[in-house]
């Protein structure tokens, strides 16, 4: 069999091309970026790339074109596929289809922590010997790869709510028909294909009607959107989870750090371990909780999990600290929301104390772009002592009024180098610098580190 990918460069249909090869499918694939390292690493697993979306990219032993969700009507492929009447599908279809039909899968859905809950979940299936498949936005470092087969039953999936594909607007996740799924949290977010809240939420409905009733719905107790999603119908059983509350549900935590670097693991009300990692803050704490409860599910015991859990190694590009020259430390984080930011830069401030963060934030997520969370950006850097925004070309907005709301706490730049500059000015040892953003940021971290050398 032979595909053609078209937006292959994205981190999910990247990972479909690397499931398909696996699979021993012919894969050839084409997309607008095509550049390292995501170009080098399809190479290498024997993917012929091309350069835009070209109808020549087409041969006529392609049995079937796999299109991605950036896709659009008037895109010179889509135009020669549909007219052609040539055979094709989505990357969430194909993957139900060819992968995840027959086998138990976890999914992990969310507005916030999708990409790293998976990850741990991942890991600890691999670590009770369970090989798992995964499909993961991201690269755990445990694996140092997105996406694999595995040679089990379980297969774990990031759970994404953005919509299918030009012509299937439903969400990715009612694809995937998990046994076991965890409702991380729900904000509003995507704006660009969600009018509102509601939206998403009718969304994530659709999703629980497809779990069966032996399955397992993992939840957080926190978020009321989650309760009002459950209240339309839930024909599954549910275990509920938190960082933050002892209270109101299942699976809790008793912080003997505050970081959330360890923790007691409390299932009922009782003891079932200690975890000891290198993660930090309460939404971490919360992600490995809910990590622990779905793997239970798939048979591994509470005690190996946690056993797991003090190895996990993070993924790239969540709080990963990229380089420390003369005592400044400087990370990567993926942010794209400010519950997101906010949260980081919680779990950062708990562990470094009164030590100086700085802050720089580029909005690059299209919700960030179109402004929809603007009076939000401020408060959510509240806990960084410098906050540098960054006003990218082609912003539907001016960030004049965030960086007012900061006060003296905050600058706007509108150049990498100029960010640059400034950071090498103010930082001293013993700082953290925070870069946060969901793309490449023109190369920043290492500009940032060579300028600090």
């Amino acid at each position: 069999m032979k595909i053609h990918i078209l937006g292959i460069c994205g981190t999910f249909m990247g990972g479909i091309a690397l499931l398909a090869r696996e699979s021993g499918v012919t894969v050839t694939g084409s997309d607008e970026n095509v550049y390292p390292p995501m170009s080098t690493m399809l190479e290498e697993q024997g993917v012929t790339l091309s350069d835009g979306y070209s109808a020549e990219h087409f041969t006529d032993d392609t049995d079937c074109i796999v299109v991605g969700n950036a896709m659009k009507r008037g895109i010179d492929a889509i135009e020669a596929m549909l007219n052609q009447n040539l055979n094709y599908t989505s990357g969430p279809q194909w993957l139900h289809e060819n992968v995840l039909k027959d086998r138990w899968v976890l999914a992990v859905a969310g507005t916030h922590g999708k990409t790293t809950t998976a990850s741990m979940l991942a890991w600890i299936l691999e670590y009770a010997g369970l090989n798992p498949g995964f499909l993961i936005g991201g690269v755990p470092e445990n694996f140092g790869l997105s996406a694999r087969l595995g040679d089990s039953p379980f297969f774990v999936v990031e759970a994404d709510e953005y919509d299918t594909a030009f012509f299937d607007k439903r969400s990715k996740f009612v694809h995937y028909h998990p046994r076991t799924a965890v409702l991380n949290n729900l904000e509003f977010d995507h704006a660009d294909i969600f009018t509102d809240l509601q939206a998403i939420k009718t969304q994530f409905y659709h999703l629980i009607r497809t779990i069966p009733s032996n399955g397992l719905l993992v939840s957080n107790a926190n978020e009321e959107a989650l309760d009002d999603v459950l209240k339309m119908g839930c024909w599954t059983p549910t275990e509920t989870f938190s960082g933050t509350d002892t209270r109101n549900s299942a699976w809790s935590a008793n912080y003997l750090q505050a970081d959330g670097s360890v923790f007691d693991v409390l299932f009922e009300g009782e003891k079932q371990g200690t975890v000891q990692w290198n993660e930090l803050g309460a939404h971490n704490v919360s992600n490995g909780l809910a990590a622990i409860a779905a793997a239970r599910h798939a048979g591994v015991p509470t005690k190996h999990a946690i056993a797991a859990l003090a190895e996990f190694k993070g993924v790239k590009r969540r709080m990963q600290l990229r380089g420390e020259v003369n005592g400044i430390r400087v990370y990567d984080d993926f942010a794209h929301h400010p519950t997101a930011i906010e949260t980081t830069l919680k779990g950062l401030r708990a562990s470094v104390g009164d030590k100086r963060i700085i802050a720089i934030l580029e909005p690059r997520s299209n919700t960030m772009r179109m402004g929809i969370h603007k009076d939000k950006i401020a408060p959510s850097l509240a806990a960084a002592d410098e906050v540098i925004m960054y006003q990218p070309d082609g912003l539907d907005w001016e960030m004049d009024d965030v960086v007012a709301a900061l006060g003296e706490q905050g600058v706007l730049l509108n150049n990498v180098d100029a960010i640059v500059q400034r950071v090498a000015a103010i930082a001293q040892s013993g700082d953290h610098v925070l870069v946060m953003s969901n793309g490449g940021f023109d190369g920043i971290h290492d500009k940032l580190l060579d300028k600090l050398k």
